[in-house]
């Protein structure tokens, strides 16, 4: 790789990354401005290899497209090669082997493991019977660390900031895991958080206490129109069929929202609408062509963000330009 560096500066050499909780806002930030630097290389247009020799599982207990593919995108633009679980019917889990006999296995065949699973503190466990690094990309209704990290890339390239931003989480912010990680780091940056859901998925009061501790303003608005018109950015979570232990209550919230022109009409100009996808017709395909879109340059910026994070675990400790 010629040129600078584009690793963080900050080492975060075998570490595991299981909730956001686990980088300080430092440690963000540098990942995040090392992830503005990795864009030519996910783009292609440049070419770096700092894992080289290096191979991540992609652990995925879970159905994943964005999420997979980016970080195997992430993995081979910087030289690695994947081996990938892509469901756990075709495993020996379906014979009864336990996750932490799979993760065992899984650290003896790879230098990261990078996994996702159904349940809650999955990742936690993974990372404690793993003798190599473990990047969390979704468990359950708990975190989704990496997620968080590219939607911050995304506000940040779009407001050149995070500091002050007035952010509009909508949707499942019960069980949504994208809002759970996402709301505690927009607290580390002092964010205007305006929670807008329906009654049932309000945001546990365990996770809200912690915002306003770290100092973040936290409101409630129910009403979609009103709390878009002052906001920066609008986050929209889809309803999650697979999280409700009751189809009959999801059926009571399916479809309690949609964000059209309409609801848009009397947003600042600069709003952008931001979503983790997949979306389920809570978003009009007429949005798609507004400027306030961000949610597909949101994926895009999935895999320098993730390169950068993969570097700083698994890159050289240290490199000169």
């Amino acid at each position: 790789m010629g040129g600078a560096s584009v690793a963080p500066r900050m080492s975060l050499r075998g570490r595991d990354v299981i909730s956001i909780r686990d980088l300080s806002r430092e440690e963000i930030e540098e990942i995040l401005a090392a992830g503005r630097r990795m864009i030519p290389y996910a783009e292609g247009s440049k070419v770096s290899r700092p894992l080289a020799d290096q191979i991540v599982a992609m652990a995925f207990f879970e159905p994943s497209t964005r999420t997979r593919l980016s970080f195997e995108s992430a993995v081979q633009r910087l030289g690695g090669s994947c081996i990938t679980i892509a469901d756990m019917s075709a495993t020996s889990m379906r014979k009864g082997e336990s996750l932490s006999d799979t993760i065992h296995m899984l650290s003896g065949y790879a230098d990261a493991i990078v996994i996702r699973h159904p349940n809650e503190g999955s990742a936690r466990l993974a990372a404690r019977v793993s003798a190599k690094p473990v990047l969390n990309a979704g468990d359950g209704a708990g975190q989704h660390p990496t997620q968080t990290l590219l939607d911050l890339a995304t506000m940040q390239e779009a407001f050149g900031t995070l500091a002050g931003l007035r952010v509009v989480l909508l949707g499942d912010l019960r069980f949504g895991r994208t809002v759970h990680s996402l709301a505690y780091a927009l607290a580390l940056f002092g964010a205007d958080l305006v929670l807008t859901s329906p009654p049932t998925l309000g945001l546990p009061e365990e996770l809200k206490a912690p915002l306003e501790h770290l100092g973040a303003k936290v409101t409630t608005e129910p009403d979609i129109a009103r709390a878009v018109a002052d906001a920066d950015v609008l986050y929209v979570t889809r309803i999650q069929k697979e999280r409700f232990p009751d189809e009959a209550e999801y059926r009571k919230v399916a479809g309690s929202y949609r964000i059209d022109a309409s609801v848009l009409a009397h947003a600042k100009p600069r709003l952008i609408v931001m979503h983790p996808l997949p979306r389920a017709g809570e978003i009009a395909a007429e949005v798609d062509a507004t400027p306030h879109a961000a949610y597909f340059r949101q994926a895009f910026l999935a895999v320098p963000v993730r390169m950068a994070l993969l570097d700083a675990v698994l890159g050289e400790p240290k490199r000169k330009g």
